[in-house]
């Protein structure tokens, strides 16, 4: 059961359109979620997102990328300067996986793309509160440290959910920090996407391949790139999944 102080802000854009079919979504998200005792905020344009996200605090942002006033990458890059843990879901019309890849780079944690099944859009809107609430009411863990023999102590402190290598801060986000974590958690051992997946909070949902293959790629890749400096590596294990050791 999701925390009853949920609340969801939806960014959608009302053009000429999709006008009728996002009126729909917006109507059938805010039933599910009001059913459930939580409460739902909606904006149409880019501007109207930054002012809900200044004013108030959400538990989700479903931010459509074709915005107007400021498109949805201008919205997710300022909102990652100011909040690096929000769940971001994307909306977008953009088939190229080289945009999807920019939005998941970006800060978004999933993405759809338009048009879609509105029970897939619930289902990944359950996946990511889930994933929140549960590292929420998580207990405490032990802080690790890791020595990857360059000096710099690689530090993952699950209280506050945030990593350091040396004195910097990795500006992690949610799926980052807990990718890292497994791969530290379990140094020397090979980590399979079905771990990888009840980590992030989408095993049971159908999302350990396909789509989510590539999203766990490009969270790979960006790990990779932050701890260029660590000493340790990040090693793909063709069939079977991700490695971290020592370099």
């Amino acid at each position: 059961m999701i925390s009853s102080s949920i609340r969801v802000l939806i960014v959608v854009s009302f053009n000429n359109n999709t006008c009728a079919g996002i009126q729909w979504v917006n109507t059938a998200l805010q039933c599910r979620i009001r059913q459930s005792g939580h409460s739902v905020r909606c904006a149409d344009d880019g501007l109207k997102a930054k002012q809900a996200l200044q004013e108030e605090r959400f538990d989700l942002l479903v931010l459509d990328l074709g915005l107007p006033l400021l498109d949805g990458m201008q919205v997710l890059t300022w909102l990652r300067t100011h909040n690096r843990f929000l769940p971001v879901l994307l909306l977008t019309a953009r088939i190229n996986i080289e945009d999807r890849v920019a939005g998941l780079q970006a800060g978004a944690d999933d993405y759809l793309i338009k048009p879609f099944d509105i029970h897939e859009l619930m289902a990944r809107i359950d996946a990511l509160l889930r994933r929140s609430t549960v590292h929420a009411s998580m207990p405490p863990l032990s802080t690790l440290v890791v020595d990857g023999g360059t000096g710099l102590m690689l530090k993952l402190d699950p209280s506050t959910r945030t990593g350091w290598l040396g004195p910097t801060d990795l500006e992690l986000t949610q799926r980052e920090w807990a990718l890292l974590h497994l791969l530290v958690s379990q140094l020397g051992e090979t980590v399979d996407r079905h771990a990888i997946a009840q980590a992030w909070g989408d095993a049971g949902n159908g999302n350990e391949g396909g789509q989510s293959s590539n999203t766990t790629d490009v969270y790979i890749h960006r790990l990779r790139r932050k701890l260029e400096a660590s000493g340790l590596l990040i090693r793909t294990i063709r069939g079977l999944g991700y490695m971290m050791r020592k370099s």
